[in-house]
């Protein structure tokens, strides 16, 4: 082993950014929605009518919430039974600090609850003074909300005890289609705190001015968006480059199927765009020229958005158009598909 005398340690001076860093908070979400089938429909209807239902297996023996398949033969279950909204705490832990979105905005406890009639333990919250209040083979009851949509939240919480009050009636719009199915939808989302690199800096910076930013690496390849270091083989990024807004088309496709949050009517094309003086193609939309038109080869050149609407984003560039130059040749962008 080689031991460097002036080391103390293993710390490395780390320079400090020649950029300020930019930081935000950045949310991704999606709503998750999804046809709940026979089996948990029958189960979502129950709750809105505010009673909870299970399956009964080949061996007897009943879940809550039902399942779709039996687990012994594979069979849909063959009878759902209604259950108490009483039951059993069988193990919980404390929740001393809920979070956004959990049942209660209190201490509170998730549980595994087996109802009066069941075989299996369903988990849901239960509310408590505090954690000494909360035992092992405490009896609990439901607690309903007044307006019930066939959800697993139609149920507050259990609260201790053995006396439960019934749900009121419910009278709202069905919630099953013509088949009997039900169909809910679950927000997903996360935020979190983002801080760039100073080579991303480099080109949310340059989105902002109008600018296409890259990152030259050791071994010559220009990278847009610019990396940390190069992915073939590590090197590190050493010069910010600014690339032109016009490009070559390598490879694309034409979209034809319409989606969920489209916010362009098919069909158009999704093209990977080789800038030049980069080494790496980015993915955007050819517009402005029938889809049919497009090729490998094409030159097309950035549409911006007007100035006023710029920001720290890609989305600045609405989207490539044809330069209306002559093609490229192949050999200048076959290494780069």
């Amino acid at each position: 082993m080689i031991k460097n005398a002036a080391s103390t340690g293993p710390e490395v001076a780390v320079p400090e950014p020649e950029s300020e860093i930019l930081t935000s908070e950045l949310t991704n979400s999606f709503d998750y929605t999804r046809s709940l089938g026979p089996v948990l429909s029958q189960f979502a209807l129950a709750l809105r009518d505010g009673r909870i239902l299970g399956s009964r297996g080949s061996d007897g023996r009943v879940s809550v919430p039902p399942v779709e398949f039996d687990a012994a033969t594979g069979a849909p279950p063959a009878e759902l039974v209604e259950v108490a909204a009483t039951g059993t705490v069988s193990t919980w832990s404390w929740q001393a600090e809920p979070t956004d979105g959990q049942p209660l905005d209190i201490p509170f406890a998730w549980a595994l609850i087996q109802l009066d009639g069941a075989d299996t333990a369903l988990l849901h919250a239960v509310a408590a003074d505090d954690a000494s209040a909360l035992s092992t083979g405490a009896r609990v009851h439901a607690v309903w909300r007044d307006v019930r949509t066939g959800r697993i939240d139609d149920i507050i919480h259990f609260a201790l005890g053995e006396s439960s009050s019934p749900a009121p009636p419910q009278d709202g719009e069905p919630i099953a289609d013509d088949n009997g199915n039900v169909v809910i939808t679950t927000p997903i989302g996360m935020t979190i705190m983002h801080s760039a690199t100073e080579e991303e800096t480099w080109y949310l910076e340059g989105l902002k001015a109008g600018k296409l930013i890259g990152g030259r690496v050791a071994t010559g390849e220009v990278y847009f968006p610019p990396r940390k270091a190069s992915p073939a083989d590590g090197s590190p990024t050493i010069e910010r480059v600014e690339l032109a807004d016009t490009g070559t088309v390598t490879t694309f496709c034409i979209v034809n199927v319409p989606f969920m949050g489209q916010q362009i009517k098919p069909p158009y094309v999704a093209a990977y765009v080789l800038l030049d003086g980069a080494d790496i193609p980015i993915l955007h939309l050819i517009l402005d020229c029938d889809a049919q038109d497009v090729r490998m080869g094409m030159r097309v050149k950035a549409v911006w958005r007007p100035e006023a609407e710029w920001d720290h984003t890609l989305r600045n560039v609405s989207h490539f158009a044809p330069s209306g130059e002559p093609d490229a040749d192949f050999e200048s962008y076959r290494n780069h598909l």
